[in-house]
This record gives structure tokens, sequence and C-alpha cells, in this order.
């Protein structure tokens, strides 16, 4: 039989090695809410190709686990929101991690477990109250397994738990989560692991195009803003998400945690009425912050700290619901192309794997949950966005809610 792969075999060792000086190792989101993507196997080098050497899964995929053995990538495996109350039995827990984690060990780097996906954004108590203790209980297992050295557990948040954004010296937490998001960054602090934000700059833009900053959004050259409180300056509006988020940590008395990016991205193409959605805008934001990671830049607030971003994400997912953008936030279109010039060498024709639908994991025991994508990723936006503007509004930091299962954005007040 034909080979279905047309990529040559030195073009992929050649690929496999290769790592572009322009851009430092990233991470990047593998989602596969599609049914033609690639196989696994042959993600490998695309991913090699960008110079990423972290994935975020959203769910614990087997075959993907298995298909990046010994490259030295290193992963998050996920748990889904609807597994949380199933977590907080230890022995479920326990043989969750050795059937997702433990037995990929140590072939494949699994450095991390997100434990559910913009929980305290539902606004659902039973969710919320049954966060933490599967986090607690995960970790627990990892423990008794003798896996807490080498394997942290965390969860992602929407930016949606800020209450002030702006400035970002400002930055706080929406005060009914306080004592919730609290109790999480202690226990991060107690297991040193990271804390997780999704953070767009594109919805502030899709939301009001006339008073954002394009050039804001897409780390190109503008005058910026300077922070009145603490007289730093801002050229980019991730960054300045990002100290918002630095500055609501201390408020609570936790200065020096972890702060990671599980999510950013924009999308190359979108509906007509979602502005910036094209392929050049999506080029810009993703470059530009490939090059900042590549700089080893830091936050004004950190600027000797290492970002550490995840891009969302590496293939434009074809079976996402929602508006035409949500199908378009990849790197690479399912072929293996790139769906705009990421300044990499290109590959193209990937085989697919047709029966790619979220990357359900693996099987395990009856009493244990089997891994799938979470329902809150399913979603980026809602086909309205809801503005909350104020006198002082030139620019919108976007934040995100959670409506009849999908991840929703709103844009919130960040007044510039």
């Amino acid at each position: 039989m034909m080979d279905p792969n047309p990529i040559s075999s030195s073009l992929l060792l050649f690929l496999l090695f290769f790592t572009p000086t322009m851009v430092a190792p990233l991470g990047i989101n593998y989602g596969q809410i599609a049914n033609n993507l690639p196989l696994p196997e042959n993600v490998v080098p695309l991913v090699k190709s960008i110079g990423a050497t972290r994935i975020k899964l959203y769910d614990a995929d087997p075959h993907v686990l298995k298909a990046f053995a010994n490259t030295g990538v290193e992963f998050i495996v996920s748990l889904g929101n609807e597994y949380l109350s199933k977590m907080k039995d230890p022995s479920k827990a326990q043989s969750w991690v050795k059937n997702n984690v433990q037995a990929y060990l140590p072939a494949t780097k699994i450095t991390c477990i997100a434990v559910g996906n913009e929980v305290l954004t539902f606004n659902d108590t039973i969710l919320t109250d049954n966060l933490l203790p599967a986090m607690q209980s995960v970790h627990t297992a990892l423990v008794n397994l003798k896996l807490d050295k080498q394997v942290t557990v965390t969860t992602a948040h929407s930016l949606a738990i800020l209450q002030t954004s702006y400035p970002p010296s400002a930055g706080a937490f929406r005060r009914d989560l306080v004592n919730c998001v609290t109790q999480i960054v202690d226990f991060h602090c107690k297991t040193d692991s990271p804390f997780l934000i999704n953070a767009y700059p594109y919805f502030a833009y899709k939301g009001n195009p006339k008073q954002v900053s394009l050039d804001f959004v897409l780390f190109q050259p503008n005058s910026g803003i300077v922070d009145p409180e603490s007289n730093l300056h801002y050229d980019n509006m991730l960054f300045a998400q990002i100290d918002a988020v630095h500055s609501a940590l201390a408020s609570i008395g936790y200065k020096n945690v972890c702060v990671q990016i599980s999510e950013t991205g924009w999308p190359s193409k979108g509906d007509a009425d979602e502005a910036g959605a094209t392929p050049e805008n999506a080029r810009k934001y993703n470059c530009n912050l490939m090059k900042l990671i590549g700089q080893k830049k830091g936050t004004p607030m950190r600027p000797n700290s290492d970002l550490n971003i995840y891009v969302f994400a590496l293939f434009n997912e074809n079976l996402k619901p929602g508006p035409s953008s949500e199908r378009n936030y990849g790197l690479f279109k399912p072929d293996g192309s790139q769906a705009y010039p990421l300044g990499v060498p290109a590959i193209n024709a990937v085989s697919t794997n047709s029966s790619s639908s979220g990357g359900s994991g693996s099987t395990p025991s009856a009493s244990v949950p089997p891994v799938s994508s979470s329902s809150g990723y399913l979603a980026i936006t809602s086909d309205s966005v809801s503005i909350l503007s104020s006198s002082f509004s030139l620019f919108l930091f976007p934040s995100s809610i959670i409506t009849n299962r999908l991840r929703m954005y709103e844009v919130l007040s960040a007044f510039i």
C-alpha cells in the first residue's frame, strides 16, 4: 500500500531536530475538536518546527502521549469539569493518575495536570465546591505514587475572575471569589504549582474596534500607556493583563506565585461582524508574541521573569461550535500547512485521522471517568460580546464568562 504520509523521511528528521533561532521554547495548546486532524505521530515535526517544547492537552489522549515519547516535549494533561466530583474520591483519582500519567512516564514528559477549566466563572456552586477537593485528591494520588516531585496540579482560570484589571497595579479578584481563589493559591504555594490564566486581547478589539488600538493588542509599535499608580509603561495589552493578575495575587498576600498564560491567541478568519479576525492580524499577534518569548522579556512588573505562555492553538478545529473565528485559531491547517506565514519551514499534506473528535483519552476502569475535552473548552466566544465601558474607556481588557456549557467572553473593565 502506498504510504499515506507524503512527507519525506529526510524532511521529518530535519524538522524533528530543527528549532528556529527566532523562536525560543514556547507552549502550544493542542485541541482536537475536529474530524480531519493529522495523526499524532505526524504532529511531532509540526510542533518542533515552531520551537514549541511544551504542549497543553484538554484531555490525556494516549495516542498523543505515545507519539511524543522520548521527544523531550513537556505536557500538561487535563481533566474536564465534568469529572471534578469523581476526582474527589481518592481511589478514583489514583486510578486516573496511574492510567493516564504514570503509564506514560518517563518516556513522555508529563509535568502537570490541569484539573478543570475556567471553573470559577461558570458561577456553578457545585463545580466550584468540587474544584479544590479534586485538585487536592489528584495531588495526593501523585504523592502516593511518588510522582509529586515531577508532576504538579493546577487549574486554568478565565480573566473574568478579576473584578478590576485597570490600571494593572490595581488588579483585584472578584469579591465573591476571593475566598475560593485564596484557598487555591495557597494550594499552589504549598505544592509549588503554577497559577494559570486564559487571556485574549483579541476580544477587546473585537468588542470595540473603534476605540481599542490594534497596534496595542498586536504588539506593534505604539505609544502605549502608563500605569498612573506604578508609573510603569505598557506597550501591549497582554502584558497589562498579566500584571493585573500579579497585582490581584499580591492583594491577597501572594507576591511570588508563578503565573502562566495557559491560553492566548488570535483567529485568522471570522464572520463579517468579527472585527480583526484576519490572517495578517493573527500572524502579527502570534509571531510578535513568539519573538517576545524568545527575547526572554518579562512584563513591566516582572521584568526578570520568563514568560510562560501557551499559544492557542496548534490547529484549526472544524467541529467547534460558535462563530467562524472559533474554528480558525490554529497556527496550522489540518493538512499541516501554515494558516499564515510563520517564518519557519512549511509542511504540507499531513495524513489525517478521521476519528479525531476531541482527543478522548484511554478508557480506564469503570469506576474512573474516561478522559475527554472539558466542556469549558468547546467555545471561546459568543455571538454577542458585552462591552462594559466607562468615561475612561480607550482600550478594553477582555474577560470571559460561561453560559450554557460554552465558554463565552465579555469585555470587562480595563479603562485606558
